[in-house]
């Protein structure tokens, strides 16, 4: 194994989620090769995307509301910073309750605008579902949530990069179909050794063969995927045939393990790349 310590840059979020690779876009987009079109599948709160600021892209998920949040900042943004000053002022007038009053409002509707409400008050912008598929993180009491003219800006900062990228709701195998080998797809699904904490989950055999397939017709990809955690090994078991190259990049510290049991883990995780 290869290991490689990068200090990376960071990017300023528009949507929190899981697994943000904020503090890694950098690195990880110094690694990406030549291609014409861009795939992830597994977009989250793009942070990768807007960094590597492809040309063409192609990002999917299988979370509905968070697609249809991406697809409203493409076409609608004005309605997204209208729709969280609304939530945000109310929240400011009534007081805390009605953090859980959209949070339950979300759990019926599946709404966007309630996502990206949510998604920036709620405790340290830890996105998290139960079993069911429900928003279960509570208020950030402490903070207020980010003032809607500060999130105005970021939305149409975004809004004007994203105007050639498709945003599809489906599984992450149909998203990179029409991938080709002058193509590339940044991987980034919810880790094996994190269960239970992210937007559904993916089946560990069926994902190795869509890598093998990945590889058959010939497309690059980039795989982030378990690694160190202070001095536990997560790294995952991926067969040594589908990958060239496997680095372990610096993440920063655990912030789950910080909220939840106040401690502090530096934290490295794997990457791997079949070109």
């Amino acid at each position: 194994m290869k290991e490689m310590q990068i200090e990376c840059g960071r990017m300023l979020p528009v949507i929190k989620w899981s697994g943000s690779k904020r503090s890694q876009a950098d690195c990880i987009t110094k690694l990406f090769p030549r291609y014409e079109t861009y795939f992830e599948p597994f977009l989250g709160g793009g942070s990768v995307l807007i960094h590597a600021c492809p040309e063409r892209a192609v990002c999917g998920d299988i979370c509905k509301p968070l697609i249809e949040f991406w697809q409203k900042l493409k076409d609608e943004p004005i309605s997204l910073v209208e729709e969280y000053t609304k939530r945000w002022m109310r929240m400011q007038e009534e007081g805390y309750l009605v953090f859980y009053d959209i949070r339950d409002n979300f759990n019926r509707k599946q709404n966007p605008d309630d996502l990206l409400f949510l998604s920036r008050t709620c405790v340290n912008g830890l996105i998290r579902f139960n079993r069911d598929g429900k928003f279960n993180n509570s208020l950030h009491h402490t903070r207020k949530g980010i003032e809607p003219a500060r999130l105005e800006r970021l939305i149409f900062g975004w809004h004007k990069l994203i105007q050639d990228y498709e945003f599809v709701f489906t599984e992450y195998y149909n998203t990179t179909k029409t991938a080709s080998c002058k193509d590339f797809v940044y991987l980034d699904p919810p880790y094996f050794n994190t269960k239970g904490r992210y937007y559904g989950k993916i089946d560990y055999a069926s994902f190795i063969e869509y890598l093998d397939k990945l590889n058959a017709r010939g497309v690059k990809y980039l795989l982030s995927f378990d690694g160190m955690r202070g001095q536990k090994d997560f790294t995952v078991d991926i067969p040594k045939e589908l990958y060239k190259r496997h680095y372990l990049l610096d993440s920063g510290n655990a912030s789950f393990k910080k909220v939840m049991d106040k401690s502090i883990e530096k934290v490295q995780e794997s990457v791997y790349l079949n070109y």
